[in-house]
């Protein structure tokens, strides 16, 4: 979804906006923000936790209570329930059911299993993001909201081509929204690894990128056995290494596709005007050049 002019974008009726870029950059504080100004706010983290990764994640709370004989007959009675209290704002369900690969001494685990989730978010995330027009009309006429903000996760680049018009991911984003990046500086993705440095979490990789990611840091690190990988510090290793990875493809996604603001100034937004002002800016600087 491109304009024709910045009044164009102003004057739609209903607007509907997909913003993507590195995790940490303020998607979801902004896109909150506008859901108190009358937009409707479609996490895709979410989505995924609840909608098509919700029963991998009970599930592997409930293999844990197992391990306990008083849980375990407790679970076996259906005396107990066990559940996810995923939220917007809280993701750690979600998380911690992705888990870090290495020893399992250190909280890791096994890096087949660790793939095989992999595996399952790709396609949760692939389903959320095709969802996209669903919700726009179900907000609609529903809850009678007239705009929309996607809140991507920061792997939304890892899950489409950029290059390929028949991807249904690409189609199903362009065809219902405008794509906005929110572009950093070097300064910006140093805080980003800086903050993951303090409070390491687990991320997505594509499957290549994985495959490489894993192979490159046991290489580095003189390792041979992958249970004596430390999870923290090669969670740590691969969220620099995913930074690096991303940013050019996510520029690339803007350049054939949408709109690019940056970081700093899409901070500063605190209501839909100074969002809709935001938007008129990406658009008039794409049909200037």
């Amino acid at each position: 979804m491109l304009f024709a002019s910045a009044e164009e974008y102003r004057d739609s009726p209903r607007k509907a906006v997909t913003a993507f870029g590195m995790s940490g950059v303020g998607k979801t504080m902004v896109a909150s923000q506008l859901r108190h100004c009358g937009w409707f706010h479609y996490s895709v983290d979410y989505r995924i936790g609840t909608r098509y990764m919700g029963e991998h994640i009970v599930d592997n709370f409930k293999q844990r209570a197992m391990q306990d004989p008083l849980l375990a007959e407790l679970l076996r009675s259906d005396s107990i329930f066990i559940g996810s209290n995923i939220t917007f704002h809280n993701l750690s369900p979600l998380s911690t059911y992705l888990g870090k690969p290495g020893d399992p001494n250190k909280g890791g685990i096994e890096f087949a299993e660790y793939k095989r989730r992999q595996a399952q978010h790709r396609v949760a995330e692939i389903a959320a993001l095709e969802d996209t027009a669903y919700f726009i009309e179900r907000a609609q006429h529903i809850y009678g909201y007239n705009h929309f903000i996607v809140d991507t996760s920061g792997s939304f680049c890892e899950v489409l081509n950029p290059n390929d018009a028949n991807d249904s991911v690409l189609q199903a984003a362009t065809a219902n929204t405008a794509l906005l990046y929110i572009r950093g500086t070097q300064e910006d993705e140093q805080r980003l690894i800086s903050s993951f440095v303090k409070a390491p979490k687990p991320m997505y990789y594509s499957p290549d990128m994985l495959d490489s990611a894993w192979a490159e840091y046991k290489a580095e690190k003189h390792i041979a056995n992958d249970n004596d990988v430390d999870p923290d510090d090669f969670a740590v290793w691969g969220f620099a290494a995913l930074v690096r990875h991303r940013l050019p493809i996510y520029q690339s996604i803007a350049d054939k596709h949408g709109y690019t603001v940056e970081a700093r100034d899409f901070e500063t937004i605190r209501d839909d005007k100074d969002f809709d002002a935001m938007m008129m800016m990406a658009v008039a600087h794409r049909l200037n050049g």
